[in-house]
Order: structure tokens, then C-alpha cells, then sequence
């Protein structure tokens, strides 16, 4: 009769996560920290995912015409770094289906850890790269004459983190019900972040587009997030413009989570 032979750091792993303290809260922190670890020991990944951003701003910033207001690199530096966000946490659901194919997320799944955990931890571990992204962006652009309003940009780092949480916590979802059919995930999601991208005006501005293309505009949470972004890195507060950043934020980020956990219940 054959016996099956369970690795000794695997029996380890699960001794000490039954052995733990329990609660929400406890486990979110568990799964936060293990999911920030591999980035934290190896920081030069989030650096290569700078590559794009420069790109676009080595490209696009040339062509950008002249305003009155000062250097176009302050009109256009806040779209990329909402821009970052969204490529950046919209692709994180692809390390769940790694996690999936190698039956990891499988063993987690029946561990202690509580399931809405799996997904919250997982969701706020966007805010770190976004921060230290958006941080590395400002480092480069700052030495050309692009002016740093601190205190702008702390409160739209908020804003932006609040809408990188919710698209990560999409992303996940997206994951878990691709399951192990990474073209489920990579077409949906590619269907999806480019229209939300272009119709932010990000790029462009959309004030002459025709009248159908702005009424998607402003549907799209992301247009509300980049317009709070411009206003406050430029250290300026209009209160309904950085409310209307703030409430589209959470509100992307309330749903991804509620999606999320919905679908991390579910999941088998």
C-alpha cells in the first residue's frame, strides 16, 4: 500500500498558521505580508514595471503643445501615474493564476486563513508599488520644470491607492474565475483597461470629442480620479473636484472588494 508523503515546510507552514492568532484582521495582516515580501526583497521588479511610464513620457511629453498655466508636464504627470495604477494592479491577477496552476492558492484556500482575507490582503498589498512608483515618476520628471506641491500630491497618492486596491481586488476576481485559462484573463482584461485608459483622457483631452464619446467619459470612474489627480498636483483643492476623486475611488475600490470576496467565496 502506498503512503503519501507531505513536505516537512509544508506541515511547518500549516502548524504554525493553526498555532496563530485568529481574526480578520490577523489574517489579512498574514496574507498582506506574505504577499509583499517577494516584492519587498527583490524592489528592482517594481522598477522594471516603470519601464512603460517613461516610455510614454519620453514619447508623448515632446508633442505636448505649450500652456499658459506653466509646463504641459503638469497636466500630463498625474494621468501617468493613475495610468501606472491601472496597468499595474490590473495585471496582479495574473500571479493568482500562476498560484492557481501550481495548486498554491488551492492549499490556501483550506488553510485557517479566512477567505475574504485572501482577497483583502491581496488587494492592499497595490498600495505599496503604486506609492513607490508614483514616488520614482516624481523623482524623474521634478529636475524638468515640473513643480512639486507636496501636499497635493500625499492626498492624491490616497486617491490613487484607493482605485489601485479596487482594480487589484477586480483583477483577483477576474483570476479566480479564469481559473487556469491565462487567455481568459489577459482577454478580458486587455478589453477592458484600454477603453477605461483613452476615455480618461489621460492621453488626450476629451473637451471637443463628440458628444457620445464624453458621456462615456464621464461615466468612467478613472476620468473623476485623473481630473482630481491634475487639480492637486498642481497644489490646487477645488472641493468637488478632489471629492469627486475621492468618492470614485472609494467606489471602485468598494466593488472590487465586494466582487472579490463574493467570488473568493465561491471559489473551489
Amino acid at each position: 500500500m502506498s503512503t503519501i508523503t507531505v513536505p516537512s515546510a509544508e506541515i511547518q507552514r500549516t502548524a504554525r498558521l493553526a498555532s496563530r492568532p485568529t481574526g480578520f484582521l490577523v489574517d489579512t495582516w498574514t496574507v498582506l505580508v506574505r504577499e509583499l515580501t517577494p516584492k519587498l526583497r527583490q524592489p528592482a521588479s517594481m522598477l522594471f514595471a516603470m519601464v512603460q511610464p517613461l516610455v510614454f513620457l519620453g514619447l508623448f511629453a515632446p508633442l505636448l503643445p505649450a500652456v499658459e498655466s506653466g509646463s504641459a508636464l503638469q497636466w500630463f504627470v498625474p494621468g501617468i501615474v493613475v495610468m501606472t495604477a491601472l496597468m499595474g494592479a490590473s495585471m496582479t491577477g495574473a500571479d493568482l493564476t500562476a498560484e492557481i496552476r501550481s495548486g498554491s492558492h488551492e492549499r490556501l484556500l483550506v488553510s485557517p486563513l479566512s477567505r475574504p482575507s485572501l482577497l483583502v490582503g491581496r488587494a492592499l498589498k497595490e498600495v505599496v508599488p503604486v506609492l513607490f512608483q508614483t514616488v520614482a515618476i516624481l523623482v524623474v520628471v521634478t529636475p524638468f520644470s515640473f513643480d512639486l506641491h507636496l501636499a497635493g500630491v500625499l492626498v492624491g497618492a490616497v486617491i490613487v491607492s484607493l482605485f489601485a486596491i479596487g482594480m487589484g481586488a477586480l483583477s483577483f476576481a477576474l483570476a479566480t474565475a479564469a481559473k487556469e485559462q491565462d487567455w481568459v484573463f489577459w482577454t478580458v482584461q486587455q478589453m477592458l483597461i484600454f477603453p477605461l485608459l483613452l476615455l480618461s483622457g489621460v492621453l488626450l483631452p476629451l473637451d471637443g470629442a463628440p458628444g457620445w464619446l464624453r458621456f462615456l467619459s464621464d461615466i468612467n470612474p478613472m476620468t473623476y480620479v485623473v481630473e482630481a489627480e491634475r487639480a492637486l498636483f498642481a497644489g490646487e483643492f477645488p472641493a468637488d473636484v478632489v471629492a469627486g476623486g475621492f468618492v470614485a475611488g472609494a467606489v471602485v475600490a468598494a466593488i472590487g472588494v465586494l466582487v472579490g470576496v463574493r467570488t473568493m467565496d465561491r471559489a473551489s
